[in-house]
């Protein structure tokens, strides 16, 4: 990107970005991307996970030059980053997925489109048709339904197509219940979901000409079925810890998942990652992508696209150093041998991350 984002001088860190959203979005808004499932154990495992991966850098190499760039889906990227599908950008952004996807465009990163956008993927074809588009798809129809959507995705320019795999009920976040603030209480359709079975997988992947991604994988034995099954990339998520609660965090599932897809598969994988050197223990741990959720919602709350943008400036300056200061100069280079188990500092939280940060009545933001 040529021209300096116009947030640029704005944020000057991550956490000035958080502090922003929480200051434009409404306590009711705030509470959702933040939040999860009933007492929300999984939301906060995912943050410690990455807590407890300690660096074991390499010093005395030629770090002057540093790549954090790869290739997914035949195109260039300028970081190993996915914007994970959210279902209410609208609540963060007017133009919802467009803004999102306008976003990753102008960075040079890929976007997943969430099926229960306000925008269609025609739409945002026809808005941003040069972003690395891929399509995730809750099912809330028969299989002509999703048959169709998937020969549509493809004629819109999807470059991949995700089927979620984890969300057979809708969990109770109780964040929102306990305000009676209850989203999406009546989706037509939502009672397919429960019916999906590796029967369905092997229908969709007969008839897709792109990649498919089975998003929700959370062991290794299902892991092993999807690649059984032909699937192209294995999604290592627990929806953010917004589905079942007392999950484990998906650092401590991604391992396990690499050895039992064995590289017959690429691997992403989303959960709580909110910095640089969360990016590069997930790389550094054998995954291909991560996607990133909240901290998408934060950077659009903030300042729209621009402010996305920065927070994407912002992470790739955080990989570039952590990579430089453990002595690697490219992604290639990362393996398990550059990280270690470690005991917590302290408590892992959804907001963790951001040492920094002051709100208001923190505390009960957790």
């Amino acid at each position: 990107m040529d021209e300096k984002n116009e947030s640029f001088e704005t944020f000057l860190t991550l956490q000035e970005i958080v502090k922003k959203a929480r200051q434009k979005l409404n306590h009711d808004n705030w509470d959702y991307v933040i939040g999860g499932t009933e007492t929300e154990t999984t939301v906060c495992r995912n943050r410690g996970a990455l807590d407890q991966l300690a660096f074991k850098p390499r010093v005395l190499r030629d770090v002057s030059q540093v790549d954090a760039s790869t290739d997914f889906l035949g195109r260039a990227l300028r970081l190993p980053v996915m914007l994970a599908p959210v279902g209410s950008l609208e609540l963060f952004s007017p133009d919802s997925a467009v803004a999102a996807a306008r976003a990753a465009e102008q960075f040079g990163i890929a976007h997943m489109q969430s099926s229960v956008s306000v925008v269609n993927f025609e739409q945002l074809a026809k808005e941003v048709p040069q972003a690395l588009r891929l399509y995730q798809l809750y099912v809330h129809g028969d299989a002509a339904w999703v048959d169709d959507l998937v020969e549509r995705a493809q004629l819109a320019g999807c470059s991949a197509f995700c089927l979620t795999v984890d969300s057979a009920y809708y969990s109770r976040r109780e964040r929102d219940i306990a305000k009676r603030n209850i989203r999406r209480s009546v989706v037509p359709g939502r009672e397919y979901q429960p019916t999906l079975t590796w029967r369905d997988v092997d229908r969709i992947k007969s008839k897709l000409k792109i990649p498919l991604i089975l998003k929700g994988i959370a062991t290794a034995e299902d892991a092993k079925l999807a690649v059984e099954h032909g699937v192209d990339m294995v999604y290592v998520s627990n929806h953010g810890g917004r589905q079942l609660d007392f999950d484990r965090g998906t650092m401590d599932v991604l391992p396990e998942v690499v050895q039992a897809v064995d590289k017959k598969a690429q691997i992403i994988v989303d959960g709580g990652f909110n910095r640089g050197t969360d990016i590069v223990k997930a790389i550094a741990c054998g995954a291909d992508m991560v996607g990133l959720g909240r901290m998408q919602c934060y950077g659009l709350a903030a300042d729209g696209v621009s402010g996305l943008v920065r927070v994407l400036e912002l992470l790739e300056a955080e990989v570039r150093t952590a990579m430089g200061l453990l002595g690697v100069s490219t992604l290639a280079q990362l393996s398990p041998a550059y990280v270690t188990k470690v005991a917590p500092v302290g408590q892992s939280t959804v907001l963790s991350a951001f040492t920094h940060l002051s709100l208001e009545e923190t505390s009960f933001y957790r």
